[in-house]
């Protein structure tokens, strides 16, 4: 084949491709290559939504690209992207960049990325193994990035420390000052804990439990991370905590800015696999977040080799129509102490030091150039705010905009937000204290009644209480204040989106349903108070929900919302309450009921259970036991239940003792009577509730000659459970292979 290939602006580089691809997710890849051959870029999100599928949500969503998306590349830079896969990150860091390169074993997934890409200038893929690769590229890259790669360094390298020798490698192609950044999984992410399964293997556990069963892959903690780098050397380094993980990020914590309790509440994004329940992940996240142990149980890591990058937080709003797509970024700023006043950060800090004042500051640009109107709109609903709430408790975050344009620069501002203070009555148990902080809130929220201006996200999670430091805000006093912290939906013409004006009412509301939705511990005193401000009963409740949802539905431009994208991919989330229930009702149904016949018959009044079964069930999802029994002296015949439920018996031994020797029989004996249809030599399936297997034991033909010669029965079984009507439909096969009977 040619040395190279041009698709579009982008080249591939064939000098070190073997020839074949080693690895492929099969007939996905052609799916994927023929939308992105066909298919705009923008028409992604819809076909996402259509096809319902997670290769093809994981590979086109631009949400994977904003795990790097807050970098500040710039024209100048040139880098290096390991493992481009299909592209899902190149695009972003084509845009910026002056010159890409990118590596990847695969011709097909390069030929995906090289189709969705082909507009972009200056990029060259090299299709082979990175270690064939690696020895010919240049050693002045400004970012070397592998995302989702790290993990796979055994593979890629090989030998007893391969993910050291890994960083060792790839530190000889960066530029003095220049960066290399790693997006991994944390092996102890708390999903994990809380049930998803390991994302390479698929297993429950499996990086929880080190990798016992092995495997190429390898996650680590930080602690693991940090261990590699001091191995090389390494000391200039910082951690990034992508939530709710690095795959679709939709906000990145730091060190400098860690989430705050009550922030980390959308944990369901099961998108790849079933997973189960076993707890709720935003309590034990708040908890997590108190004790100071987040950097361990962060469910993904990036780790930024190199020096440190001003940003410290990001959180990004691109699963919203694109006229509303907005990314905030927190940074860190390092002026000159007698040119702190100038800053337009200059931050209200809630027990903030004063040199500390004005140290960060919050900048919102736009995502995508339909965007640029909503920012104009978060400066002026500022000015307008700032009128309403003057002479109040509410203070309005400070907003300029940027000097070129591309977006706004807002103050930061600590302190509990009021959903944390509120959600510590509740632990409290402190209703009185919890409705006096309402209270608060409602009064901040109806200064002004006649004013038209409405903030509708004026949610609990955006009003920050704080004590303005003296010397921030000349002339304010000192004492408990709020701060309004984002009022970016205080200008949509709502007339047209609800077919109605909105009022103060409407916004207390839906701060208290949007509250109730984050946790269980808060719909009871939420939904009591709304009835009391609405003055109606339930009804209000499905109105509110109705109501949000419209909003959302304009928000998101009716593009599909995350949870509504996993729902279509179809992947259970099952709580383990459920499964306790499930296996406590099957194991209900799994006792043995022994029948003896003394003469008179089978009776419920004669009969008893045995606990055979073992507890916990085979690897095929059945169950086994080990049955021996003493006949009674005058037992005629034995009527064995194996379960109370339709199910397929196994019997892989039937012996009988007569007092010297063991007979062994099969489910072919005419001394054996199944109520069931025998499908094998040893298998039966029971298409009733009410399964039995009867054996004959004296009488013309019984086992061991007259009665009270056999002495004792064991029996080796396997049962699985079956639905009733998938039973009824196996068992509906030749008349032939039927053997229906009742011993008596």
């Amino acid at each position: 084949m040619e040395k190279t290939e041009q698709i579009g602006k982008i080249t591939l580089d064939y000098t070190c491709y073997p020839g074949e691809d080693y690895y492929c997710d099969g007939a996905v890849e052609d799916e994927l290559l023929k939308i992105v051959q066909e298919a705009a870029p923008e028409e992604y999100a819809g076909i996402i939504e259509e096809r319902g599928e997670w290769p093809v949500f994981y590979h086109l969503s631009p949400l994977r690209a904003n795990i790097v998306n807050w970098i500040p590349l710039t024209s100048s830079d040139r880098v290096l992207e390991v493992g481009s896969g299909c592209g899902a990150v190149t695009g972003v860091l084509a845009a910026r960049a002056g010159r890409t390169d990118c590596i990847d074993l695969s011709r097909k997934r390069s030929l995906i990325n090289a189709y969705r890409n082909r507009e972009c200038d200056h990029v060259t893929i090299r299709v082979g193994n990175f270690k064939e690769i690696e020895p010919d590229l240049p050693c002045d890259y400004d970012y070397i990035f592998l995302i989702g790669v790290f993990e796979y360094g055994q593979s890629y390298i090989g030998g007893e420390t391969p993910y050291e020798e890994f960083l060792r490698i790839l530190y000889r192609h960066v530029r003095p000052g220049g960066r290399i950044v790693i997006a991994i999984e944390n092996k102890f992410g708390l999903k994990y804990w809380a049930g998803c399964r390991e994302d390479h293997l698929g297993t429950w556990f499996a990086g929880i439990e080190d990798y016992a069963a092995q495997g190429g892959v390898r996650t680590f903690t930080r602690n693991g991370l940090e261990r590699i780098c001091r191995a090389e050397g390494i000391e200039e380094y910082s951690f990034y905590y992508p939530y709710p993980d690095y795959k679709f990020t939709t906000a990145l914590y730091s060190d400098r800015r860690l989430p705050r309790v009550g922030e980390l509440s959308t944990n369901l994004c099961n998108y790849d696999r079933d997973r189960m329940l076993l707890f709720d992940e935003k309590n034990a996240f708040d908890g997590i977040i108190r004790d100071g142990e987040f950097p361990l149980f962060s469910n993904s890591y990036l780790l930024l080799i190199g020096p440190e990058l001003p940003v410290i937080y990001s959180k990004y709003s691109n699963d919203r129509a694109a006229e509303f797509a907005v990314r905030t970024d927190i940074l860190e700023l390092r002026p000159e102490p007698e040119k702190d006043a100038k800053q337009p950060g200059n931050a209200a800090q809630g027990g903030a030091d004063r040199e500390d004042c004005g140290r960060f500051l919050v900048r919102k640009t736009a995502a995508t150039p339909e965007a640029d109107a909503q920012i104009c709109r978060i400066r002026e609903a500022y000015r307008l705010l700032e009128e309403r709430y003057a002479g109040s408790s509410f203070l309005v975050n400070r907003c300029r905009t940027l000097e070129d344009g591309t977006g706004v620069e807002l103050e930061y501002v600590s302190g509990p937000a009021l959903e944390e203070l509120l959600d510590d009555c509740l632990d409290r148990g402190d209703e009185a204290g919890f409705r006096k902080l309402f209270r608060t809130y409602c009064n901040g929220v109806r200064f002004r009644p006649e004013s038209p201006v409405i903030d509708y996200d004026l949610i609990f999670s955006n009003l920050i209480r704080t004590k303005a430091p003296e010397g921030c805000r000349t002339g304010e006093p000192s004492e408990e204040q709020w701060t309004i912290l984002d009022y970016e939906w205080t200008l949509p013409d709502y007339e047209k989106i609800f077919g109605r004006s909105i009022g103060t009412e409407d916004v207390i509301l839906r701060a208290l349903y949007c509250y109730s939705l984050g946790a269980w511990k808060r719909r009871k005193l939420s939904h009591e108070l709304i009835k009391e401000i609405s003055g109606k009963g339930e009804e209000v409740l499905e109105e509110l929900a109705r109501q949000e949802r419209t909003f959302q539905q304009y928000v998101t431009g009716r593009r599909m919302a995350l949870a509504d994208i996993r729902n279509r991919i179809g992947h259970a989330i099952v709580p383990v309450q459920r499964l306790l229930a499930r296996r406590e009702a099957e194991l209900s149904k799994l006792r043995i009921q022994i029948y003896p016949d003394t003469g008179n018959g089978f009776g419920e009044e004669t009969s008893r259970f045995v606990d055979a079964w073992e507890e916990e069930p085979a690897e095929n999802g059945g169950h086994s036991a080990v049955l021996a029994l003493e006949a009674g002296p005058d037992w005629r015949a034995v009527r064995i239940d194996p379960a109370l439920e339709a199910c397929l018996l196994c019997v892989h031994s039937l012996s009988l003792w007569n007092g010297t020797a063991w007979e062994e029989l099969t489910l072919q004996d005419k001394r054996v009577i199944l109520n069931g249809n025998l499908i094998s030599r040893n298998t039966v399936l029971f298409a009733t509730q009410d399964p039995s297997l009867t054996l004959m034991l004296s009488g013309k033909g019984s086992a061991g000659g007259p009665s009270g010669s056999v002495r004792k029965i064991r029996m080796k079984l396997s049962l699985t459970l079956l639905p009733p009507e998938l039973a009824a439909e196996a068992a509906a096969g030749p008349p032939e292979k039927k053997r229906f009977g009742f011993g008596k």
